[in-house]
């Protein structure tokens, strides 16, 4: 039974969707004026992990992430850039598609951009003023606050000392303070991004973007909506006020907040010098598959604390599994001595599995708690090395062990069963036969030759590791 903490209740209530076996989900994606931070990806691998949780369990899931490409910073690096505003959105919006391919975060069912929507917007303003929630000022259109008694809900936040007629005219506020927000932005400069409206020119606000791209692709009510905790005052209490305004019904279920990621116990920021995207650290010589599985190491509803110890860490552990992994595929010709798996060792392997199973559902139960289910996975992988290193792993449990690291791999995306399948019948023949000449050499004593292989191998991505079992090679990330 799959528990999630509902920020909107905040309760940790058993998850049920509002229709059948179809789940529908809503992420706030990326504003593309630059490379994402680790900060961001957080949330992305967190609502990855999500979403892939909830297939695992049976449930159709239709998942959209928006990609603003407007917005005050947007146009503040418009003005800078000389671009054009499809050239410069496109270019990181390109970036951010790379970047989750190498974090091997799937693709969302739908990726809308905001400025392909307008005139849904335009839609939902119109209903908005129908139901006495809008007024203009200077050009701009504002959602008067007060007309939903509901405001929030969401984040706590009271309209106490809320002066009539104070508003904010920027996307994002500077403090949390209830005020009249922006539904629609009067152009302020000439060559500034706009559109033609029946407010005159301008530009939607952020806060209406997700609403009208959520609620066209998901419908008025949904299951789950995500983002991390920056936004839920005021983005998302924004969106739950237009959104509810307009339909008079409610608009999310269950709302899910990813918690901020620190570096070395500070916020990350440009001016500490703290400041991270993926491509950073990958040009650091760190994999994108350890990136991750640093970035869901920690339980989605707790801080992470970003360290380059931690990550040379989980960099190991990943290394670990993968190995652990190519020694259970080749336990069939490499451990020569598997019985018939009658013996107590062999019982002792397949209730590890039944239990490492079991573990390892109850962790992603107990709202996402990704920390225990690595745990179990970890357990397993003792358990099973201790009965290969004894002889008392049988085929049926070496396929249900493969079975099992299938089902991690399908939620969490570790341990990178996709890397494995990279490697060529072609790859694996010429490091074989590398590896046969190594080991001529040596049984020779011409250890210059075999060094020579070696740095050979290495030098095409080959890592060699000898043991008491034999020399295995794998792949360097």
């Amino acid at each position: 039974m799959l528990r999630l903490k509902n920020t909107l209740t905040r309760k940790l209530e058993e998850f049920k969707p509002l229709k059948d076996k179809t789940v529908r989900i809503y992420a706030c994606g990326p504003t593309v004026y630059g490379n994402i931070h680790i900060g961001n990806f957080r949330t992305f691998v967190a609502v990855d992990i999500l979403q892939r949780y909830l297939k695992y369990l049976g449930y159709d899931v239709r998942y959209v992430m928006n990609i603003t490409d407007v917005d005050d910073k947007i146009i503040r690096g418009l003005k800078q850039s000389g671009k054009s505003l499809e050239e410069y959105t496109g270019f990181y919006t390109s970036q951010f598609l790379e970047d989750l391919e190498r974090l091997n975060i799937q693709m969302p069912d739908v990726l809308p951009r905001a400025t392909g929507h307008i005139p849904e917007m335009l839609d939902l303003m119109n209903r908005l003023d129908q139901h006495g929630h809008t007024y203009k000022g200077d050009g701009s259109v504002y959602f008067r606050i007060a007309s939903f008694p509901e405001y929030g809900m969401l984040s706590g936040s009271k309209l106490d000392g809320n002066q009539a007629g104070a508003r904010v005219d920027v996307d994002e506020y500077d403090k949390a303070d209830a005020r009249d927000f922006v539904l629609w932005k009067a152009t302020k400069e000439a060559g500034e991004p706009s559109w033609d409206s029946p407010y005159g020119p301008g530009r939607p606000g952020w806060h209406l973007e997700c609403s009208a791209m959520s609620m066209k692709y998901l419908g008025e009510s949904f299951d789950i909506h995500c983002g991390g905790v920056d936004l839920i005052f005021p983005h998302h209490e924004n969106e739950i006020a237009q959104s509810q305004g307009a339909t008079g019904r409610p608009f999310v279920k269950t709302w899910l907040h990813v918690e901020f990621l620190l570096v070395e116990g500070e916020k990350m920021s440009k001016s500490k010098g703290n400041f991270y995207t993926l491509r950073d650290l990958v040009e650091r010589g760190y994999s994108a598959q350890a990136i991750r599985f640093l970035l869901l190491s920690v339980p989605y509803s707790t801080q992470l604390n970003f360290t380059f110890d931690e990550l040379r860490a989980r960099q190991n552990s990943l290394e670990r599994l993968q190995n652990f992994r190519r020694r259970v595929e080749e336990a069939r010709t490499s451990e020569r001595g598997l019985r018939s798996g009658e013996g107590e060792e062999s019982r002792k392997a397949r209730d590890a599995i039944v239990s490492a199973k079991a573990a390892f559902e109850a962790g992603m139960d107990d709202d996402l708690n990704t920390s225990a289910a690595l745990a179990a996975v970890f357990d397993l992988v003792r358990d099973i090395n201790i009965a290969m290193d004894s002889g008392e792993l049988n085929e049926e449990d070496r396929l249900a062990t493969l079975e099992f690291l299938d089902a991690v791999d399908s939620v969490l995306g570790i341990p990178g069963r996709e890397k494995a399948l990279e490697i060529s019948s072609e790859l694996r023949t010429r490091v074989d036969e590398l590896i046969k000449q190594r080991h001529a050499a040596r049984r020779d004593r011409d250890f210059a030759r075999a060094d020579r292989i070696r740095d050979e191998l290495a030098a095409q991505g080959v890592m060699l590791e000898d043991t008491a079992q034999g020399t295995r090679w794998k792949l360097k990330q």
